[in-house]
């Protein structure tokens, strides 16, 4: 779709997970000027019940990926005097739901870590923002329980994934050139209730 609108992309493999491949990422990649982190899981289940690989693999993929990312990236922006960071949150960071404490726990960090971002690097250009959506229909295997969560907001449904990726592009976009620091709420208004 970005070739299509006259953009320039291209995919590169690399493993978030190794610092390494990270920095070899930014090398091969060279500066950037929008940052989207958008790779992540949630699971949910009891915490007496959720073991401590859960966590670990939560935390690694939604928050240490993500940290690795901009420490690469951002400096690059910084220097440029200008970017835009756009992490993906949850709502769920946000509200108490049983079961949800191993996804609040990551999502909160990815908040905190969008505000001290946003603390650390504004004043160089860059704009660090994060995305907090509702439930949102991506994955079909989920729909029943996507569309129960959905029912609970203030719309009285959850999400397209095209309703979350035109708040992602506004944040992207000049029309947010004065916005940083901001958990962006895409959630039907649950967390308004």
């Amino acid at each position: 779709m970005i070739e299509q609108r006259g953009g320039a992309a291209r995919f590169v493999a690399a493993d978030l997970g190794d610092a390494d491949a990270v920095a070899a990422l930014a090398e091969q990649v060279g500066p950037v000027e929008v940052l989207v982190n958008n790779g992540g899981f949630c699971a949910w289940g009891p915490t007496a019940s959720t073991g401590a690989g859960t966590i670990d693999a939560l935390f690694a993929v939604n928050v240490r990926a993500p940290f690795l990312l901009v420490g690469a990236l951002a400096p690059m922006m910084a220097e440029r005097g200008h970017g835009s960071i756009i992490n993906i949150s949850s709502m769920a960071a946000a509200l108490g739901l049983p079961g949800g404490a191993p996804c609040a726990a990551a999502m909160a960090a990815i908040n905190g870590l969008t505000r001290a971002w946003a603390a650390e690097y504004s004043g160089a250009g860059v704009r660090v923002n994060a995305v907090a959506p509702g439930p949102v229909y991506t994955n079909p295997a989920y729909e029943e329980f996507i569309t129960g969560l959905g029912a609970t907001n203030l719309m009285h449904r959850a999400a397209q994934p095209e309703e979350i990726a035109e708040v992602v592009a506004f944040l992207a976009s000049e029309g947010s050139s004065y916005i940083t620091g901001t958990i962006l709420a895409a959630d039907g208004g649950r967390t308004a209730i």
